[in-house]
């Protein structure tokens, strides 16, 4: 069984720290941007911040619901209420710093404890705290932080003049992305069974994969905005239909109700736009080499716009410069996706009797909808 230790106990405390700040250096971005007049970049940062949250505590509020299902209601009232004024998130951590105090610094000795006694019963409280926040941040994290780490790229390229709050709102973007995506697979090996432990070079190969492929990709679409705000929003419409058209054709089955799993399907739809992921428990290297195949002709197909139609606006060595950045990022972000699949990427995603295996009681219904929530959420 997995143990909860000091340092997931750290990382944890570390995650809640930076979203917090997060959240402060959106509004004061929005504020500096509305006090320069610039109101169009500050709606859309808040739009940004305000569509993430409240998808974030409608999915977090159902789960709360599924697990509480025939617990008091009053309590689920309460939890409610908190989440309308979009703090759900932090009782989430409440719930993930309790117990993995309780198992990080009260309960070292209870290294052999069986599956039933107590300990290791809240290492399972803690493990699952942490996934469901992770689950959430990574909707978080392509709902909100992509779009707005694309904007400010976007903002910089078109007036070339920079500002120290849109160097922190940059920094603060790749810092969210990184984050959850590496948080993220660590979840993901820790929660379902026969998943290989997520090691050092696996995490460092994970991360440089997403963070180039992102990058090179947003790159690309701010270039296109520069062009032609029409065309991009076109595009990222079209990509969005495609996503969702893909994950219809899957038969996604992550929510209980059809309403939640539409609203479920459109988001990966959105997630599916600037990163790719694996929405049922299939091999994918068809889909997944058609997918950056893709990306991998429509920004060369950019970059090849640009070099025989220049707009008058771009300078020559700033186009250079970005042009080497996106190509740069695109092909290490493809050769790291290539080892991490080739050697680091687990095959097995779960034993059958795992999810067959009947467990009475309702402790045992509960146990069943924690497993099959992650089990049916994006997987790598």
């Amino acid at each position: 069984m997995m143990k909860f230790s000091k340092q997931n106990f750290f990382v944890l405390v570390g995650g809640m720290i930076i979203y917090v700040v997060d959240i402060g250096v959106d509004f004061w971005v929005a504020s500096r941007y509305f006090c320069q007049g610039q109101y169009s970049w500050s709606i859309l940062i808040l739009c940004f911040r305000g569509l993430s949250s409240i998808i974030t505590q409608i999915f977090s509020y159902e789960w709360f619901k599924n697990d509480w299902e025939g617990t008091d209601t009053g309590k689920l009232k309460l939890v409610f209420l908190v989440h309308l004024f979009h703090c759900g998130i932090f009782i989430r951590y409440w719930f993930a710093l309790k117990y993995g105090c309780q198992v990080a610094f009260k309960q070292t000795s209870s290294r052999g404890a069986s599956e039933g006694d107590p300990s290791s019963f809240i290492q399972k409280q803690a493990i699952d705290a942490v996934t469901d926040i992770n689950m959430l941040r990574v909707f978080k994290t392509f709902l909100e932080t992509t779009p707005q780490l694309f904007l400010q790229i976007y903002i910089l390229m078109e007036h070339g003049k920079t500002h120290f709050y849109q160097y922190a709102a940059i920094m603060m973007s790749f810092c969210g992305i990184s984050l959850s995506m590496v948080d993220y697979q660590i979840s993901l090996r820790i929660s379902l069974p026969d998943k290989d432990e997520f090691h050092m070079l696996s995490k460092f190969i994970y991360f440089f994969y997403k963070l180039l492929t992102i990058t090179s990709w947003i790159l690309s679409i701010s270039l296109i905005t520069l062009l032609s705000v029409r065309i991009s929003v076109i595009l990222l419409i079209f990509l969005w239909i495609c996503g969702f058209t893909w994950t219809l054709k899957q038969h996604t089955t992550f929510c209980k109700s059809k309403k939640m799993e539409y609203l479920y399907r459109t988001v990966v739809g959105i997630i599916l736009i600037f990163s790719f992921f694996n929405i049922k428990r299939r091999r994918t290297k068809v889909w997944i080499s058609i997918y950056y195949a893709t990306h991998t002709v429509v920004t060369l197909g950019i970059l090849f716009v640009y070099m025989f139609w220049k707009p008058s606006f771009i300078k020559e060595i700033y186009f250079i410069t970005v042009s080497i950045l996106t190509i740069l990022s695109l092909v290490l972000g493809i050769i790291f996706l290539v080892v991490y699949y080739s050697h680091l990427h687990p095959t097995t995603y779960f034993r059958p009797q795992a999810c067959s295996d009947e467990v009475d009681g309702v402790a045992g219904q509960k146990e069943r909808v924690k497993t099959g929530r992650f089990q049916n959420f994006l997987m790598q």
